[in-house]
């Protein structure tokens, strides 16, 4: 898949309100850029939203667009934070991907992004 999906947004509830919004991708896979191994991990997603949340659907389909992509796991954590805050721009995400280990030595990388204050 050379094209990402769409990522649908709905309305924030509360938006007056900080609350956390945490999403689990436990079936997460992409490819080993330079073995073109599968990887296999979980994403973690959390997130305090401004105006707009994530559609979970949408995200799905996100998720697997990397099904077949090369990419190392600290590009690929920060492809989806940079992804995600653009879509939904929030007060605050964190991006935690951890994949499972390949030779006994696993890995897990964490990004976060802040809005600015205002």
């Amino acid at each position: 898949m050379s094209e990402k999906p769409q990522l649908e947004l709905f309305d924030n509830p509360r938006p007056q309100r900080d609350y956390t919004i945490t999403i689990r991708c436990p079936e997460f896979t992409s490819v080993c850029p330079k073995t073109g191994q599968p990887d296999f991990g979980t994403i973690l997603i959390e997130y305090i939203p401004e105006s707009l949340c994530i559609e979970l659907k949408s995200l799905k389909f996100y998720m697997q667009s990397f099904r077949n992509k090369g990419i190392f796991y600290e590009s690929l954590t920060n492809e989806i934070l940079d992804d995600l805050a653009a879509a939904c721009k929030p007060r605050w995400m964190r991006i935690t991907s951890t994949f499972t280990p390949r030779g006994g030595i696993s890995a897990d990388i964490c990004v976060e992004y802040k809005a600015e204050t205002r």
